[in-house]
């Protein structure tokens, strides 16, 4: 072990009640007390609600019919669901019961949702019908798996297949065993399984268990403090940590209304609908904000974009300042009030961000001009850092105190220290109980001392603010031996353009660094046409030279801010995307370097052969 310095957060812990709930259920449980008749979960434009005492009547008739079905304390229930609230109601029930309920990705082949339904022991799943076949194909290979329950419609009379419905109506005429079972819900009880995305190897179950996630929850609200009657939006996918953390957990606990996005790709039309008090999205949903706020600005007539541009090198010019810690000039200061009065105010009300407490992003590294860009327009956006094994909590940037480039101080609860290698450490109460069934690997990952070794390498300042450099198996040793972060070469060549979607770096044992580069689906065929191009399809406009020449304008910005050693010489442009779940991302839009250093190896060894 190292002995470097232990950072703690200087904030207090824990919830202010005498007495807080110990256990989800009981949070839950006192939520509905408090509020039985405010609306919990909603559609967009409200047309389907369910309130706080819906939900729990609903659950209740649900765990009813899933007991009748064999689910006991102890068992295991799969979730394949996009975002809708029967995803809710079913969770719940499940740990009404005592039940450990999971999700599974949606993007996810027969033999993944076969893996992790074998590794969790699971007899029962609920489904979507458009996730149904996927699910059946893997029951062929499960025969443990003996009911599986279809929320949206009337399956074809199939042995073990049943209908929500059906089971509701099933659990209604129930007796009330699983009244009783809610009291054998202790805090060391399994919660639910997150299993992680499997990039290195097969899926592991991730056992977070109440004490863990009530731990989570309660220091995530003491750095945001949300507002009465917060709203959310459930956009991610269940099976994500954040999502379940921030979009489920955190609304139980404290009584946030619930708005269901079941396609994530219309999350931002929810925004202005929402008006959410908090919004967490991936650095890919910010990066295409700023591409379309840019995009308009470059369509407004001359005069007005000049007044924006004006504006928004003002708020620039402050936030770089607030940032260096040095003092604002008056003149400036008031700049930037008249810009907010006359411009950024509805900005804000035209993304739907004109009423938050908090905004995140996380996940992977977020390129600084597009954090600059949002806190010039006074959106105060955060990069925050956790991971599936601390119920996604960890470092967060409070929003009176926000660093730029960092994923803030320890949470309230939190311990983090440098290993001798530079790896992050964590200990905390949010920590992960272990992998299911694999004592060996949580051995490998939790120490003696309970420090969790997180594989990422980082840096602390010395007011305890951390910086993500890049995951400790990741980072590229070059032919000479020197490090580098792939991540954050990836994020600089990513903001040199709106053209460029993804971009992986290659270049471990080489003598010089070169990338595969994917086009942005949505703004690259809007380009071409403002451009004169043909074809609008990314294979298209992959192969033309106008294409590749403003890429490579974009390389070139983007070297110029690159160390010498860190810079590409050569790239590729890749026909097609890369799609969450496919060959070369994971569901939550990682990097798969190791699939995709083989898919593409004629391409790659092509770039040094040059």
């Amino acid at each position: 072990m190292s002995t470097s310095e232990v950072h703690r957060s200087e904030m207090g812990e824990g919830f202010e009640a005498a007495e807080p709930p110990r256990t989800i259920l009981a949070a839950f449980e006192a939520t509905v007390a408090a509020k039985p008749d405010r609306v919990a979960i909603r559609t967009k434009d409200d047309q389907s609600t369910i309130t706080w005492a819906q939900w729990r009547q609903r659950s209740r008739e649900i765990a009813a019919g899933l007991h009748g079905l064999g689910l006991r304390s102890g068992g295991t229930l799969a979730l394949l669901l996009s975002n809708r609230p029967e995803f809710h109601l079913c969770d719940m029930a499940a740990v009404m019961l005592g039940a450990t309920p999971f999700s599974v990705y949606q993007t996810y082949a027969p033999n993944q949702i076969e893996f992790l339904l074998a590794d969790a022991e699971t007899e029962i799943a609920v489904v979507e019908s458009q996730y149904l076949d996927g699910l059946l194909q893997a029951r062929a290979a499960l025969p443990g798996l003996r009911h599986v329950v279809v929320v949206d419609e009337e399956p074809e009379r199939e042995d073990g297949l049943l209908s929500l419905l059906e089971l509701e109506r099933a659990g209604r005429d129930a007796p009330a065993a699983p009244e009783g079972l809610a009291a054998t819900v202790e805090p060391d009880g399994v919660l639910t399984l997150i299993y992680t995305s499997g990039t290195t190897g097969p899926p592991k179950g991730v056992q977070l268990t109440h004490r863990n996630m009530m731990a989570a929850v309660a220091c995530v609200e003491q750095i945001v403090r949300f507002p009465e009657g917060s709203r959310v939006i459930s956009w991610l996918p269940a099976a994500h940590i954040a999502e379940r953390t921030a979009h489920h957990y955190l609304p139980i606990v404290y009584g946030m209304e619930v708005t269901t996005c079941p396609d994530p790709r219309q999350v931002l039309s929810y925004l202005p609908e929402v008006r959410p008090q908090w919004f967490f999205a991936v650095p890919r949903i910010w990066e295409k904000l700023k591409a379309g706020l840019e995009g308009m600005l470059e369509s407004q007539p001359e005069q007005r974009r000049e007044a924006v541009r004006d504006a928004l090198d003002a708020g620039l010019q402050r936030v770089r300042l607030t940032q260096r810690g040095q003092e604002v000039p008056a003149e400036l200061d008031e700049r930037v009030r008249a810009a907010d009065a006359e411009i950024f105010s509805g900005l804000r009300a035209m993304l739907g961000l004109d009423q938050i407490a908090a905004v995140n992003v996380g996940a992977a590294p977020t390129p600084l001009p597009v954090l600059e860009l949002f806190h010039a327009i006074g959106v105060p956006l955060a990069e925050l850092w956790g991971m599936s094994e601390t119920c996604g909590a960890g470092c967060v940037n409070p929003p009176e105190a926000i660093r730029l480039g960092t994923v803030g101080p320890p949470a309230p609860g939190v311990e983090v220290r440098l290993g001798e290698d530079g790896e992050l450490l964590m200990r905390g109460q949010m920590v992960m109980s272990g992998y299911r069934g694999a004592p060996e690997r949580t051995a490998e990952a939790i120490d003696a001392e309970g420090w969790l070794h997180t594989g990422d390498v980082a840096e602390i300042d010395d007011d305890g603010y951390v910086r993500i450099v890049d995951r400790k198996k990741e980072l590229i040793i070059n032919a000479a031996g020197k490090n580098m972060s792939p991540a954050n070469i990836e994020a600089t060549v990513k903001s040199a353009s709106p053209l460029i979607g993804q971009v992986c770096a290659i270049g471990d044992g080489r003598r010089y660094n070169t990338a595969l580069i994917v086009l942005d689906s949505d703004f690259a065929p809007a380009w071409a046409q403002g451009n004169g191009l043909q074809g609008s399809s990314l294979d298209e406009l992959a192969a033309s030279e106008q294409v590749r020449a403003a890429v490579q304008e974009a390389v070139d910005a983007a070297n110029e801010r690159l160390a010498r050693v860190e810079q590409i010489k050569r790239f590729h442009i890749v026909a097609g995307d890369w799609l969450p779940g496919g060959d070369e991302l994971t569901p939550t839009m990682k990097l798969k370097r190791r699939p995709i250093a083989e898919k593409y190896a004629v391409q790659i060894e092509g770039m040094y052969q040059q």
